[in-house]
């Protein structure tokens, strides 16, 4: 199941805080997204549709659930975009940062740590 980058941002919203009502979820997508109530409908039903969230009846009121945990989203756009860009490998896809984007020492440690942990699993 693909997700789009607009529907992600209806699953974000029940990431943060869930079951959420209609009106309530529309309301959190709008304090991040300029987009009308009808849009946001939309999306819903898209990930209706996709099995990405289901409606339930609570308390007299229809709300909504993440049926997608949003760790495997991240997992599976993580290994879609090494796919699409760097042919499956990691290492191109840190150089490419590494060469276009500043790191921090932070992150340069943070780097360093990870390759010795990995190091350490052989």
């Amino acid at each position: 199941m693909h997700i789009t980058a607009a529907e992600s941002q209806v699953m974000e919203s029940l990431w943060r805080t869930s079951p959420l009502t209609p009106d309530e979820l529309i309301a959190d997508v709008r304090t991040r997204e300029d987009w009308g109530p009808a849009t946001v409908k939309t999306l819903i039903n898209r990930l209706l549709k996709k099995k990405a969230l289901r409606s339930e009846r609570i308390d007299g009121r229809t709300r909504y659930i993440p049926l997608v945990q949003r760790a495997d989203y991240v997992q599976s756009e993580s290994q879609n975009l090494l796919d699409r860009l760097f042919g499956g490998e990691l290492t191109p896809l840190v150089a490419h940062f590494a060469e276009h984007r500043k790191l921090t020492p932070q992150e340069v440690e943070r780097l360093k740590r990870l390759i010795d942990e990995l190091g350490d699993d052989k």
